[in-house]
Formats: C-alpha cells, sequence, structure tokens
C-alpha cells in the first residue's frame, strides 16, 4: 500500500469515528469539510518518509502519527481562518469552515479535531512506550511553551522573534513529524530528527510568507495580502522578495545537512525541496531554482 493511501485511509478512519449516529450532524460536517478535499498532506508525508528510513516496524503507530498530525494542523487552519484572526474566506479554494458553517461551529470544529487526534493516537496498534512517546512529542507541539498555539499567541505580542514566531506557529508541527516518525520506528535517539523537521518547518513558513506576498487568491487557493494587511510578522516584509528566497534556500541547505544518517536519504532530500518550493508562486520560479 503506498503512502498517500495510508494517510488518507487513516484520515478517513479517524473522521468516520466522529460521524456516528449520536453525533451533531452539522458539526460531523463541518470537521470532514476540515479535513477534506485533501491538502498536501505534508506533515504525514514527512512522518512516514522518516519512519520508512528507520524500518517502519510498527506501521500503525506511523499511520496513527500521520494522521493525529493532520488532523491537528487541519483544526489550526479552521481556527486561523476565523474573523477573530485572519477572517479568511477561502481554504484550499473552497469556503473556509466558519464560512460555510458559521463561526460557533468553526470553533467547535477545530476543538473537536484537537481532541480527535489524540483519541486516533491512543486508539493505535502499537507498544505502549512508543505511544507514550508519540503522544508526548505531539502534545508539545501542539501547546505551550513551544507549540502551535503559541506560535499563534505571539501574533498578539508588541515584539516578536521572527524565528521563533515561525518555529512554533509552523515548524512545531514538522519537527514533531520528523521525531514521531523517528518514534514510532522505534528509534531510541529520535530527537536527533528533530533539527530536520525545525528546518523544513522554517523554510515552509518562508514559502509561506512569499506566496503571501506574491501570489494571487487563485493560485494560493486562500486570501492573500494578509501578512501586510494585519502587520504580522513575515520574511519577506522584513528580507524582501529576493531576499526571502534566499533565506528560504539557506534553511532548505541546513535541513539536508541536519539528516541523521539513513538508507533513504534521497527520498527525503527531495521531499524536502519539493515542499519547499511548492508554495513559491510560479512567475517567481526562476528565483526558486
Amino acid at each position: 500500500m503506498d503512502v498517500a493511501t495510508r494517510i488518507e485511509g487513516a484520515l478517513n478512519k479517524a473522521v468516520g469515528s466522529a460521524e456516528q449516529s449520536g453525533c451533531p450532524p452539522r458539526l460531523a460536517a463541518a470537521m470532514r469539510a476540515s479535513v477534506f478535499p485533501r491538502g498536501a498532506r505534508v506533515r504525514p508525508r514527512l512522518c512516514h518518509a522518516v519512519a520508512s528510513a528507520c524500518g517502519d516496524d510498527e506501521p500503525g503507530a506511523t499511520e496513527a502519527a500521520g494522521a493525529a498530525l493532520e488532523l491537528l494542523h487541519c483544526a489550526s487552519l479552521v481556527h486561523d481562518d476565523l474573523p477573530c484572526f485572519d477572517d479568511a474566506a477561502l481554504r484550499r479554494g473552497r469556503p473556509s469552515v466558519h464560512a460555510a458553517y458559521g463561526q460557533p461551529l468553526a470553533v467547535l470544529a477545530g476543538d473537536a479535531l484537537i481532541v480527535l487526534a489524540f483519541q486516533t493516537m491512543a486508539r493505535a496498534s502499537c507498544s505502549p512506550r512508543r505511544l507514550v512517546r508519540l503522544i508526548s512529542t505531539v502534545g508539545a507541539a501542539v501547546g505551550v511553551p513551544f507549540g502551535i498555539v503559541a506560535g499563534q499567541a505571539w501574533e498578539c505580542e508588541d515584539e516578536i522573534d521572527l524565528s521563533r514566531y515561525h518555529r512554533s506557529k509552523t515548524g512545531a508541527l514538522f519537527a514533531a513529524a520528523t521525531v514521531c516518525g523517528a518514534v514510532a520506528a522505534g528509534v531510541e535517539d529520535a530527537e536527533a530528527w528533530r533539527a530536520l523537521g525545525d528546518k523544513i518547518g522554517e523554510a515552509y513558513q518562508v514559502a509561506d510568507d512569499i506566496s503571501d506576498a506574491a501570489s494571487d487568491e487563485e493560485e494560493a487557493g486562500k486570501p492573500v495580502g494578509k501578512d501586510a494587511a494585519l502587520g504580522r510578522p513575515s520574511a519577506v516584509i522584513r528580507y524582501g522578495i529576493a531576499g526571502a528566497i534566499s533565506h528560504l534556500h539557506e534553511l532548505v541547505a541546513e535541513g539536508i545537512s541536519a539528516m541523521p544518517p539513513c538508507a533513504n536519504a534521497h527520498e527525503l532530500r527531495r521531499l524536502m525541496e519539493q515542499e519547499a518550493r511548492r508554495l513559491v508562486p510560479k512567475r517567481l520560479a526562476q528565483f526558486a531554482a
């Protein structure tokens, strides 16, 4: 079974568990709309790639961890689109959850997806020790002081360290993806994989900053120009377009250098480079070569 099929199967199973009789139908629909249609699934793909490189001897653990990471990412997007943050009417080219279902159900759908992520891991078929390590790793990537909640909260501060903001808001789940992949495969020193996730996560956020500044709504599949309009920290605002693209390349190179030795290093390298380029607008492709 290929990785994409494993990822979608795990997500369908998780979301399907919330659609049982007795769940409020519109809440269940809002949850499904939050996760499907599929996005790039970068975080679970990265988790699976690291697990594969490390042996992937308990595939149930890998699938549960990958699904949990994607559910948490989707929950963060639902909340990020709300009027109190980005007030975005579109996500992946379709109405955002609050635009389609209203703000109360969007808040509840995001909350439910967060809980569902941990329920999914709790039901995983894997050794208890690996399960504890997975839950601890994912929990740290979501909460405080360095998870995605903390990253979002930095937007409410008067002074922001751009690198710290990026590491928390975006990089935390990428770092968790690499560590979880190693944990799921039974690697004792799984933390050695964190630097890889940190770097690709920060590169991905820089690419997102570039897309927000230089893309259009059709290409991005969501509103653009939000960073400048809301006065949010951005690599483009700090470095300019060319400087941000150069910084993105530096982060990718650092991530590749930080990878622990593994049999499938070339596959991980290709994934990093592909995902770092994906959000750069097509008209800037010559700078992303």
